[in-house]
């Protein structure tokens, strides 16, 4: 071993060499090796919504003269230097690791140690004056810090999700102004049914995605309420007098949010059920997603032998071997993101769950699979938005071809003529394959023009006069 590589450290196991580069210490390098399981590090929210927590515990434990107020000033402005982002390759612990997310609290205090007592004249690894557990970690556990990590870094993506779902409800908002006369065949069953307007489709679309993102913002203040005080098991042992009340306000200052100390510290220890809220609004969302992203690659299906009614823009080739196929690339990427975000929500519930008396040991793993839902999504409907939905265009021809071919148009004649007349109208027109603005004129119900004349008040309206 290169001496001028390593340090050594030591810990309550024993010592061991630590890459003199690194700004962490043995606690981290013992996680880097028991946990080689997915390759993933942890969040970037994540990362920085807790050391905003350590940050506020120092200036917290500063006031009632707990921490000395240099070393509470060095603390302050190492967690300064991350939250500018700086050192962010350094919180290296796998996120699945130590159950509660131990691992990542002593990522997050060893960095932070190591960086103030080198700015205070120390050595990495020598962690004087400034101790990870005894000064970084002061009047704080794992078990409070990250939960209230993980719902402060959830605050801090739902902005970028409720932007990107409010982003596609106004392209969809968009398209159906415009199409608001555009009189199409309506489809239940997948079978024909009476005349609709893509204007009235569309706006359909926008107005369950704006409602989805309302049920998302309704899961915002429940997840202000933290546990951060609490300590080990909700009881605040070894805080400070007044420490929860103040990080908390250090933490709204820092991250704009509402952010207060729960009614009852341990319950947010114990419970996961806000972030379960938010997890559930999230499925909801893509259950939403999913389905209106079927209809758009049935709705754009063809060119020639489905429904074509509307022209997705061209992003790639389609086949590796038919020439000239072009598929719904960015709505089947949307389907498989909303797939997999219902995957993460089963496992956000059955880990929702399994906590056991004072705590939640899952929370690391229900911290990730939130994260990446809402990551995910946001991202795939920025692009299906971008891509697809602001080049979109519409066939109309198609849309009338379809419309008076539909035997679902004889329904505008039961008020007239009787449910069981109408009924003879629609088994002619599906037998010789006329439309049914042919017969109904051919006996003399009324003018072709009439009829369509008809059509078009009752795909508007729904009225039939």
């Amino acid at each position: 071993m290169n001496n001028n590589k390593f340090r050594m450290e030591k810990d309550s196991l024993g010592e061991r060499p630590v890459p003199q580069e690194a700004w962490y210490g043995i606690q981290t390098l013992r996680a880097i090796e028991n946990f080689p399981i997915s390759g993933r590090g942890p969040d970037r929210d994540f990362i920085i919504a807790h050391i905003r927590i350590k940050r506020a515990a120092a200036i917290a434990n500063r006031q009632p003269g707990w921490l000395d107020e240099s070393l509470s000033h060095a603390i302050v402005a190492a967690c300064d230097r991350i939250l500018d982002g700086e050192y962010l390759e350094q919180f290296v612990v796998d996120r699945f690791q130590a159950g509660a997310g131990t691992s990542h609290n002593m990522n997050s205090n060893e960095v932070i140690a190591n960086l103030a007592n080198v700015a205070l004249g120390g050595a990495k690894g020598d962690y004087r004056p400034v101790h990870p557990n005894d000064h970084v970690n002061m009047g704080q556990s794992t078990n409070d810090t990250i939960p209230t990590a993980i719902r402060l870094a959830a605050l801090a993506k739902l902005p970028r999700l409720s932007a990107a779902i409010r982003g596609m409800a106004d392209e969809y908002e968009r398209i159906g102004t415009a199409e608001a006369d555009t009189v199409k065949s309506g489809r239940t069953h997948l079978q024909d049914a009476v005349p609709t307007t893509l204007g009235r489709e569309f706006k359909a679309y926008a107005w369950t995605l704006r409602r989805c993102a309302g049920q998302l913002e309704h899961c915002r203040a429940p997840l202000t309420e933290i546990g951060l005080g609490g300590s080990a098991v909700g009881t605040g042992l070894n805080t400070a007098p007044d420490y929860a009340t103040r990080a908390a306000a250090e933490l709204a200052r820092l991250s704009g949010e509402e952010i207060r100390p729960a009614a009852d510290l341990a319950a947010q220890m114990q419970s996961m059920h806000d972030i379960q809220a938010l997890s559930s609004a999230i499925r909801n969302l893509a259950l939403e997603l999913t389905r209106i992203a079927n209809d758009m690659r049935l709705l754009a299906s063809g060119p020639r032998t489905g429904l074509g009614e509307i022209l997705l823009p061209a992003v790639q080739p389609g086949s590796s071997i038919m020439p000239g196929k072009v598929n719904p690339v960015m709505f089947e990427m949307l389907n498989q993101v909303c797939f997999q975000v219902i995957g993460q929500d089963s496992a956000i519930s059955a880990m929702t769950q399994a906590g056991q008396l004072e705590l939640n040991v899952m929370m690391p793993a229900i911290g990730s699979a939130l994260f990446d839902a809402m990551e995910w999504l946001t991202n795939a409907i920025s692009a299906t938005s971008e891509r697809n939905l602001q080049g979109l265009q519409i066939d109309r021809q198609r849309c009338r071809h379809f419309l008076h071919n539909s035997v679902g148009l004889a329904t505008l004649l039961n008020t007239r003529i009787g449910y069981s007349a109408a009924a003879e109208i629609a088994k002619e027109a599906e037998k010789t394959a006329q439309p049914v603005r042919d017969i109904v004129a051919a006996r003399g119900l009324m003018s072709a023009e009439a009829f369509d004349a008809l059509v078009l008040q009752a795909a508007r309206d729904g009225r039939i006069s």
